[in-house]
Protein backbone atom coordinates (compact mmCIF):
# COMPACT_ATOMS: atom_id res chain seq x y z
CA UNK A 1 0.00 0.00 0.00
CA UNK A 2 1.08 3.67 -0.54
CA UNK A 3 0.96 5.50 2.75
CA UNK A 4 1.03 9.20 1.89
CA UNK A 5 4.67 9.47 0.20
CA UNK A 6 5.94 6.38 1.88
CA UNK A 7 5.42 2.78 0.25
CA UNK A 8 5.19 -1.06 1.75
CA UNK A 9 3.57 -4.10 2.13
CA UNK A 10 1.43 -4.56 5.21
CA UNK A 11 0.54 -7.35 6.98
CA UNK A 12 -1.97 -8.92 9.46
CA UNK A 13 0.26 -9.63 12.62
CA UNK A 14 -1.27 -13.20 12.85
CA UNK A 15 -0.17 -13.93 9.45
CA UNK A 16 3.59 -13.03 10.47
CA UNK A 17 5.68 -15.69 12.68
CA UNK A 18 5.39 -14.75 15.98
CA UNK A 19 8.89 -14.68 17.17
CA UNK A 20 10.57 -11.38 16.61
CA UNK A 21 13.80 -12.82 15.04
CA UNK A 22 12.11 -15.00 12.75
CA UNK A 23 9.30 -12.00 12.02
CA UNK A 24 12.22 -9.52 11.17
CA UNK A 25 14.40 -12.28 9.18
CA UNK A 26 11.26 -13.15 6.80
CA UNK A 27 10.95 -9.21 6.54
CA UNK A 28 14.39 -8.45 5.04
CA UNK A 29 13.65 -11.42 3.39
CA UNK A 30 10.48 -9.64 1.73
CA UNK A 31 12.14 -6.51 1.06
CA UNK A 32 15.12 -7.96 -0.36
CA UNK A 33 17.30 -6.62 2.40
CA UNK A 34 20.28 -5.98 2.48
CA UNK A 35 21.17 -4.97 -1.28
CA UNK A 36 21.25 -1.98 -2.79
CA UNK A 37 18.79 -2.43 -5.47
CA UNK A 38 16.69 -4.81 -3.05
CA UNK A 39 16.59 -7.16 -6.30
CA UNK A 40 15.65 -10.07 -4.78
CA UNK A 41 12.81 -8.50 -2.85
CA UNK A 42 9.95 -6.17 -2.93
CA UNK A 43 11.33 -3.11 -1.43
CA UNK A 44 11.93 0.13 -3.98
CA UNK A 45 15.30 1.05 -3.43
CA UNK A 46 14.61 3.86 -1.03
CA UNK A 47 14.14 4.20 2.49
CA UNK A 48 10.70 5.06 1.49
CA UNK A 49 9.82 2.42 0.05
CA UNK A 50 11.23 0.29 2.57
CA UNK A 51 9.24 0.20 5.23
CA UNK A 52 6.66 -2.09 6.22
CA UNK A 53 3.35 -1.76 8.02
CA UNK A 54 1.56 -4.91 10.41
CA UNK A 55 -1.60 -4.55 11.80
CA UNK A 56 -3.96 -5.83 14.30
CA UNK A 57 -7.17 -5.31 16.61
CA UNK A 58 -6.78 -3.11 19.50
CA UNK A 59 -5.94 -3.76 22.84
CA UNK A 60 -6.53 -1.10 24.53
CA UNK A 61 -9.70 -0.14 25.66
CA UNK A 62 -11.52 2.44 23.35
CA UNK A 63 -8.16 1.68 20.29
CA UNK A 64 -9.70 0.15 17.48
CA UNK A 65 -6.60 -0.85 15.40
CA UNK A 66 -3.04 -1.56 17.07
CA UNK A 67 -0.14 -0.24 14.44
CA UNK A 68 3.58 -1.79 13.95
CA UNK A 69 5.61 0.22 11.67
CA UNK A 70 8.92 -1.14 10.69
CA UNK A 71 11.43 0.50 9.00
CA UNK A 72 14.25 -1.56 6.67
CA UNK A 73 16.95 -0.08 4.73
CA UNK A 74 17.98 -1.00 1.17
CA UNK A 75 21.49 -2.11 2.21
CA UNK A 76 20.97 -2.89 5.78
CA UNK A 77 20.31 -6.10 7.61
CA UNK A 78 18.36 -4.40 9.77
CA UNK A 79 14.58 -4.10 11.13
CA UNK A 80 13.96 -0.70 13.38
CA UNK A 81 10.31 -0.42 14.87
CA UNK A 82 11.34 2.04 17.26
CA UNK A 83 10.35 4.96 15.32
CA UNK A 84 7.12 5.92 14.25
CA UNK A 85 5.82 6.71 10.53
CA UNK A 86 3.03 9.34 10.02
CA UNK A 87 3.08 8.28 5.93
CA UNK A 88 2.34 4.77 6.57
CA UNK A 89 -0.04 5.46 9.38
CA UNK A 90 -2.46 6.58 6.61
CA UNK A 91 -2.77 3.16 5.11
CA UNK A 92 -3.93 1.79 8.39
CA UNK A 93 -7.49 2.16 8.65
CA UNK A 94 -7.47 1.74 3.90
CA UNK A 95 -5.94 -1.90 5.36
CA UNK A 96 -8.24 -2.61 7.94
CA UNK A 97 -11.29 -2.24 5.87
CA UNK A 98 -9.91 -4.11 2.99
CA UNK A 99 -8.82 -7.27 5.06
CA UNK A 100 -11.93 -6.94 7.53
CA UNK A 101 -10.54 -6.13 10.59
CA UNK A 102 -12.93 -3.29 10.76
CA UNK A 103 -16.15 -2.52 9.37
CA UNK A 104 -17.43 1.01 7.87
CA UNK A 105 -19.32 3.55 9.99
CA UNK A 106 -20.95 5.64 7.19
CA UNK A 107 -20.04 7.80 4.43
CA UNK A 108 -17.12 8.50 6.47
CA UNK A 109 -15.72 6.44 9.46
CA UNK A 110 -13.39 7.39 12.06
CA UNK A 111 -11.06 4.91 14.15
CA UNK A 112 -8.59 5.30 16.44
CA UNK A 113 -5.54 3.58 15.91
CA UNK A 114 -2.66 3.01 18.50
CA UNK A 115 1.08 3.08 17.33
CA UNK A 116 3.24 0.66 18.93
CA UNK A 117 6.08 1.94 18.51
CA UNK A 118 5.90 4.80 20.82
CA UNK A 119 2.56 4.36 22.41
CA UNK A 120 0.80 7.35 20.35
CA UNK A 121 -2.29 7.42 19.88
CA UNK A 122 -4.62 9.42 17.14
CA UNK A 123 -7.54 9.45 15.61
CA UNK A 124 -7.79 8.64 11.36
CA UNK A 125 -10.87 9.28 9.55
CA UNK A 126 -11.12 7.54 6.23
CA UNK A 127 -14.10 8.01 3.06
CA UNK A 128 -16.52 5.23 3.21
CA UNK A 129 -19.28 5.66 1.06
CA UNK A 130 -21.07 2.84 0.23
CA UNK A 131 -19.07 0.72 3.51
CA UNK A 132 -16.35 0.37 0.97
CA UNK A 133 -13.03 2.26 1.45
CA UNK A 134 -13.02 5.02 -1.35
CA UNK A 135 -9.43 6.03 -2.77
CA UNK A 136 -10.26 8.27 -5.52
CA UNK A 137 -11.33 12.14 -4.16
CA UNK A 138 -9.76 15.47 -4.88
CA UNK A 139 -7.40 15.50 -2.30
CA UNK A 140 -3.66 16.00 -3.47
CA UNK A 141 -0.39 16.07 -1.11
CA UNK A 142 2.69 17.06 -2.58
CA UNK A 143 4.71 14.14 -3.47
CA UNK A 144 2.28 11.79 -5.16
CA UNK A 145 0.89 12.28 -8.50
CA UNK A 146 -2.60 13.32 -9.05
CA UNK A 147 -5.47 13.20 -6.43
CA UNK A 148 -6.93 11.18 -4.06
CA UNK A 149 -9.96 10.71 -1.10
CA UNK A 150 -8.35 12.66 2.10
CA UNK A 151 -7.49 10.84 5.08
CA UNK A 152 -7.58 13.30 7.64
CA UNK A 153 -5.36 12.31 11.27
CA UNK A 154 -5.67 13.96 14.47
CA UNK A 155 -2.90 13.14 16.47
CA UNK A 156 -4.13 12.76 20.46
CA UNK A 157 -0.17 13.09 22.08
CA UNK A 158 2.99 13.45 20.38
CA UNK A 159 4.86 15.06 22.84
CA UNK A 160 7.75 12.50 23.77
CA UNK A 161 7.16 9.85 21.03
CA UNK A 162 10.69 8.52 21.64
CA UNK A 163 12.53 10.66 24.19
CA UNK A 164 11.98 11.85 27.56
CA UNK A 165 9.71 14.84 25.77
CA UNK A 166 9.10 17.36 23.61
CA UNK A 167 12.28 19.21 24.37
CA UNK A 168 14.85 15.97 25.61
CA UNK A 169 17.71 18.41 26.11
CA UNK A 170 15.46 20.65 28.31
CA UNK A 171 15.99 23.71 26.35
CA UNK A 172 14.58 25.00 23.60
CA UNK A 173 17.77 26.22 21.99
CA UNK A 174 21.68 24.20 22.39
CA UNK A 175 24.79 24.81 21.13
CA UNK A 176 26.17 21.47 19.84
CA UNK A 177 29.61 20.64 18.23
CA UNK A 178 29.58 24.17 16.95
CA UNK A 179 26.01 24.63 15.74
CA UNK A 180 23.26 26.28 17.00
CA UNK A 181 20.33 23.31 16.87
CA UNK A 182 16.96 22.75 18.54
CA UNK A 183 16.43 19.41 19.65
CA UNK A 184 12.73 18.48 19.78
CA UNK A 185 10.25 15.39 19.83
CA UNK A 186 6.96 15.84 18.90
CA UNK A 187 6.10 13.13 17.23
CA UNK A 188 9.72 12.34 15.71
CA UNK A 189 12.72 12.86 17.44
CA UNK A 190 14.46 15.87 15.30
CA UNK A 191 17.36 18.10 15.05
CA UNK A 192 16.89 21.36 13.57
CA UNK A 193 19.13 23.84 12.67
CA UNK A 194 19.98 26.55 9.99
CA UNK A 195 21.75 25.30 6.90
CA UNK A 196 23.28 28.01 6.69
CA UNK A 197 25.11 27.31 9.70
CA UNK A 198 26.55 24.30 8.16
CA UNK A 199 27.69 26.53 5.31
CA UNK A 200 24.62 25.63 2.64
CA UNK A 201 21.75 27.55 1.45
CA UNK A 202 19.09 24.58 2.61
CA UNK A 203 17.60 25.21 -1.54
CA UNK A 204 20.27 22.45 -2.24
CA UNK A 205 18.48 19.86 -4.42
CA UNK A 206 17.71 16.63 -3.10
CA UNK A 207 20.66 15.30 -6.01
CA UNK A 208 23.04 17.93 -4.62
CA UNK A 209 22.69 16.73 -0.74
CA UNK A 210 23.01 13.52 -1.30
CA UNK A 211 26.33 13.89 -3.08
CA UNK A 212 27.41 16.19 -0.60
CA UNK A 213 29.49 13.75 1.29
CA UNK A 214 31.47 16.66 3.13
CA UNK A 215 28.06 17.78 4.31
CA UNK A 216 26.95 14.28 4.99
CA UNK A 217 30.03 13.39 7.55
CA UNK A 218 29.44 16.78 8.85
CA UNK A 219 25.50 16.21 9.86
CA UNK A 220 26.34 12.80 11.00
CA UNK A 221 28.93 13.76 13.58
CA UNK A 222 26.29 16.90 14.98
CA UNK A 223 23.82 13.71 14.47
CA UNK A 224 25.90 11.28 17.01
CA UNK A 225 26.38 14.24 19.21
CA UNK A 226 22.90 15.26 19.95
CA UNK A 227 21.95 11.82 20.05
CA UNK A 228 23.33 11.84 23.41
CA UNK A 229 22.32 15.11 24.55
CA UNK A 230 18.60 14.19 23.92
CA UNK A 231 19.30 10.81 26.15
CA UNK A 232 19.02 8.74 23.59
CA UNK A 233 22.78 7.30 23.87
CA UNK A 234 24.79 6.07 20.92
CA UNK A 235 22.27 6.25 17.66
CA UNK A 236 24.99 5.66 15.09
CA UNK A 237 23.11 2.60 14.11
CA UNK A 238 20.05 4.65 14.60
CA UNK A 239 17.27 5.98 12.67
CA UNK A 240 16.58 8.79 14.74
CA UNK A 241 16.90 11.29 15.09
CA UNK A 242 16.24 12.89 11.90
CA UNK A 243 18.22 15.96 10.96
CA UNK A 244 16.25 18.83 9.18
CA UNK A 245 18.33 22.07 7.73
CA UNK A 246 15.92 24.83 7.31
CA UNK A 247 16.24 28.02 5.65
CA UNK A 248 13.18 31.23 4.94
CA UNK A 249 10.62 30.26 2.97
CA UNK A 250 10.79 30.93 -0.36
CA UNK A 251 7.26 29.23 -1.92
CA UNK A 252 4.88 31.49 0.19
CA UNK A 253 5.38 29.24 3.57
CA UNK A 254 6.35 29.11 6.75
CA UNK A 255 10.05 28.06 6.38
CA UNK A 256 12.15 25.81 4.27
CA UNK A 257 13.84 22.37 4.79
CA UNK A 258 15.47 19.82 3.92
CA UNK A 259 15.20 16.32 5.96
CA UNK A 260 18.03 13.58 5.93
CA UNK A 261 16.36 10.44 7.18
CA UNK A 262 19.07 10.05 8.91
CA UNK A 263 21.87 9.78 6.06
CA UNK A 264 19.47 10.47 2.50
CA UNK A 265 17.61 13.27 1.98
CA UNK A 266 14.04 12.60 2.33
CA UNK A 267 12.38 13.83 -1.28
CA UNK A 268 9.87 15.18 0.74
CA UNK A 269 9.52 15.12 4.53
CA UNK A 270 7.89 12.68 7.00
CA UNK A 271 4.85 13.22 8.44
CA UNK A 272 5.55 13.35 11.78
CA UNK A 273 8.89 15.23 11.58
CA UNK A 274 6.55 18.32 9.17
CA UNK A 275 4.96 17.59 12.70
CA UNK A 276 7.29 18.39 15.04
CA UNK A 277 9.33 20.79 12.63
CA UNK A 278 5.58 23.06 12.72
CA UNK A 279 6.28 22.45 16.51
CA UNK A 280 9.43 24.15 16.60
CA UNK A 281 8.14 26.80 14.26
CA UNK A 282 5.29 28.06 17.17
CA UNK A 283 8.09 28.03 20.25
CA UNK A 284 9.55 31.41 21.07
CA UNK A 285 13.56 30.80 21.13
CA UNK A 286 13.71 27.72 18.52
CA UNK A 287 16.61 28.15 16.00
CA UNK A 288 13.64 28.82 13.60
CA UNK A 289 12.90 32.22 15.58
CA UNK A 290 13.81 34.85 12.60
CA UNK A 291 12.93 32.89 9.49
CA UNK A 292 9.93 30.94 10.16
CA UNK A 293 6.60 32.94 8.95
CA UNK A 294 4.34 31.98 11.30
CA UNK A 295 0.46 33.21 11.40
CA UNK A 296 -1.02 34.70 14.98
CA UNK A 297 -3.46 32.84 16.86
CA UNK A 298 -3.65 29.91 19.11
CA UNK A 299 -4.39 27.52 15.87
CA UNK A 300 -1.76 28.18 13.29
CA UNK A 301 -1.38 26.41 9.89
CA UNK A 302 2.48 25.90 9.29
CA UNK A 303 3.68 24.80 6.05
CA UNK A 304 6.23 23.41 6.13
CA UNK A 305 8.13 23.98 2.37
CA UNK A 306 10.62 20.58 1.05
CA UNK A 307 12.01 19.79 -1.85
CA UNK A 308 9.00 18.56 -3.82
CA UNK A 309 6.15 20.90 -2.30
CA UNK A 310 4.91 21.83 0.88
CA UNK A 311 3.27 20.42 3.73
CA UNK A 312 0.65 21.88 6.31
CA UNK A 313 0.27 21.06 9.58
CA UNK A 314 -2.59 22.40 11.68
CA UNK A 315 -1.58 23.38 15.21
CA UNK A 316 -3.33 24.44 18.34
CA UNK A 317 -1.31 26.08 21.38
CA UNK A 318 -2.63 25.92 25.08
CA UNK A 319 -3.99 30.10 25.62
CA UNK A 320 -2.63 29.64 29.63
CA UNK A 321 0.63 28.36 28.20
CA UNK A 322 1.73 28.61 24.23
CA UNK A 323 4.80 26.40 24.84
CA UNK A 324 2.66 23.79 24.76
CA UNK A 325 0.68 22.36 21.71
CA UNK A 326 -2.63 20.83 22.62
CA UNK A 327 -3.25 19.07 18.76
CA UNK A 328 -1.82 18.37 15.68
CA UNK A 329 -3.91 17.73 12.47
CA UNK A 330 -2.54 16.71 8.98
CA UNK A 331 -4.17 15.60 5.74
CA UNK A 332 -2.72 12.44 4.05
CA UNK A 333 -3.76 10.22 0.94
CA UNK A 334 -3.43 6.62 0.80
CA UNK A 335 -3.95 3.84 -1.41
CA UNK A 336 -4.18 0.01 -2.61
CA UNK A 337 -1.76 -1.15 -4.82
CA UNK A 338 -1.75 -4.62 -4.61
CA UNK A 339 -2.63 -8.00 -2.52
CA UNK A 340 -1.59 -11.22 -2.66
CA UNK A 341 1.15 -13.58 -1.42
CA UNK A 342 4.94 -12.70 -1.01
CA UNK A 343 7.49 -15.65 -1.51
CA UNK A 344 9.34 -16.59 1.47
CA UNK A 345 12.46 -18.94 1.38
CA UNK A 346 11.74 -21.56 3.34
CA UNK A 347 14.64 -21.43 5.53
CA UNK A 348 14.07 -17.98 6.53
CA UNK A 349 10.89 -19.50 8.20
CA UNK A 350 12.53 -21.94 9.65
CA UNK A 351 10.61 -24.30 7.76
CA UNK A 352 11.76 -27.47 5.77
CA UNK A 353 8.69 -27.58 3.81
CA UNK A 354 8.66 -25.13 0.21
CA UNK A 355 8.36 -21.70 0.30
CA UNK A 356 6.40 -19.99 2.40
Amino acid sequence: MRGGTSRGPFFRECDLPADIATRDSVLLAVMGSPDRRQIDGMGGANPLTSKVGIVRPGSKPGVDLDFLFAQLQPEKDTVDTTPNCGNMLAAVVPFALETGMVQARGEASTFRVLTLNTDMQCDITVQTPGGQVSYEGEARIDGVPGTSAPIKINFLDTAGSVCSGLLPTGRVRDLIDGVEVTCIDNGMPLVIFKAADVGRSGYESVAELNADTELKARIERLRIACGHAMGLGDVSAKNYPKMTLIAPPRDGGSLSTRSFIPHVCHDAIGVLAAVTVGTACVLDGSVTEGIAVVPEGNAKTVSVEHPTGEFSVELELDPANPQNVTRAALLRTARLIMRGEVMVPAAVWNNSGDTQ
